[in-house]
């Protein structure tokens, strides 16, 4: 069966004084109402063949074993309680039907598991005996709720035909693999965003991460680590949202010869962004190593030349106090222009009064306008990032 898949996507969200906000600490990032909204549709459709497959359990943690059968690079931990592990362990022994699996073909023939993590690890812990989410011996939980016959034993302690029917019991599993474009696997993540039943929305870059597997994946990883990139995000520890990983794929793709050149008058960020680390250039050693310079090149200079505020802004009515909080169309507008000017002028780029350059840009009315409305439109993507040229280096985009 071939299914032609259209995005069409709508976050959930809340508004408050106007603010769109996700399960985000919007203490920390400001939160721009445009790109929370950023939903789009491609007008390419996609081209995707899938099928239905009973797997065995047996089959399933062998795949697992073998490195064949792949959990999401998101590597959130298993979540279920003992009960509802146990309650679904009883499902099997007792026969009763279990909820499909979605899995997705790899380009290397693997699986990665879209929907069903849980499912699939509660049965491999319970056969190997090791509970996963605590590290001790799997044993069903001991109430009324689980069967006399099972009660309180571990997968050793059931008899040989009950341990055979845990192996030999079938997932349904729905099998998908792209066909069509050829150049990237965008349609992976429009099927995990919309099928995925984790809990908990997932955010775009969960998600990416999840579906984009490969050395750019590590590359952001790695260049999370950078120190200078941890001071001026604000926050020593990793985000557990991966919001900080989005933001340094943001500076990757914005910074582009795509973006200035770019004829469109407005781009969505969330397929900007899911296409440009999709790519199959996004893997290759040479472009990999020239993003990694620059990324950590730019944080350097950065923080040695302007500061630890560089990316938030300032307080409205008291134009001279920071607002500690990251922004992230002043981030992309000061880390492109710090780039550009780094590979334009190298070591004649002026360092003076760089900060104070800063909070003079932050006061002027066009700059507010393009960081703060319609921050994907193109002429405001290059607006601020001209605005930024020209305050902190005297320089302009176009030259």
């Amino acid at each position: 069966m071939f299914l032609c898949y259209k995005a069409m996507i709508k976050p959930n969200y809340k508004t408050e004084n106007n603010i769109k906000m996700l399960d985000v600490d919007t203490k920390f990032v400001e939160v721009i109402s445009d790109e929370i909204e950023d939903s789009y549709s491609n007008d390419d459709l996609y081209n995707i063949n899938s099928w239905g497959a009973d797997l065995s359990f047996r089959e399933l943690i062998s795949m697992y074993e073998e490195d064949e059968l792949l959990k999401p690079e998101l590597q959130r931990k298993y979540v279920w309680e003992k009960a509802e592990a146990s309650r679904f362990i009883e499902s099997i022994l007792l026969g009763l039907p279990v909820p499909s699996i979605f899995l997705a073909n790899t380009k290397d023939e693997k699986k990665l598991i879209i929907d069903g993590y849980q499912r699939v690890m509660t049965v491999f812990d319970f056969v190997k005996g090791i509970w996963s989410k605590d590290g001790k011996v799997f044993k069903l939980s001991n109430t009324e709720k689980i069967n006399s016959r099972w009660r309180g034993l571990a997968f050793n302690e059931l008899d040989r035909a009950d341990q055979r029917r845990i192996r030999s019991s079938t997932i349904h599993a729905i099998i998908f693999e792209q066909r069509a474009p050829e150049d990237n696997d965008t349609s992976l993540y429009q099927v995990f965003e919309r099928i995925n039943t984790g809990g908990r929305a997932l955010m775009p870059q969960e998600i990416r991460n999840c579906v984009n597997q490969g050395e750019f994946n590590n590359v952001l990883f790695e260049l999370n680590q950078d120190k200078n990139w941890r001071v001026l995000f604000g926050k020593e520890l990793e985000d557990t949202r991966m919001r900080d990983l989005e933001f340094i794929l943001r500076f990757l793709a914005l910074d582009t010869d795509t973006i200035k050149n770019s004829t469109a008058t407005v781009i969505s960020l969330k397929k900007y962004l899911n296409e440009f680390m999709g790519s199959k250039n996004s893997q290759k050693d040479i472009i990999l190593q020239e993003r990694k310079e620059k990324f950590k090149k730019v944080m350097e200079f950065i923080m040695h030349n302007i500061g630890e505020n560089a990316f938030y802004n300032i307080v409205s009515g008291e134009e001279t106090k920071v607002r500690k909080r990251f922004y992230p169309t002043i981030f992309d507008a000061v880390c492109s222009a710090v780039s550009i000017a780094l590979k334009r002028l190298g070591d004649d780029i002026p360092i003076n009064d760089l900060e104070e350059k800063r909070i003079s840009m932050l006061k002027d009315e066009r700059f507010r306008k393009y960081s703060s409305e319609g921050t994907m439109q193109i002429a405001h993507i290059h607006g601020r990032i001209d605005l930024a040229l020209t305050y902190l280096f005297g320089i302009g985009y176009e030259e």
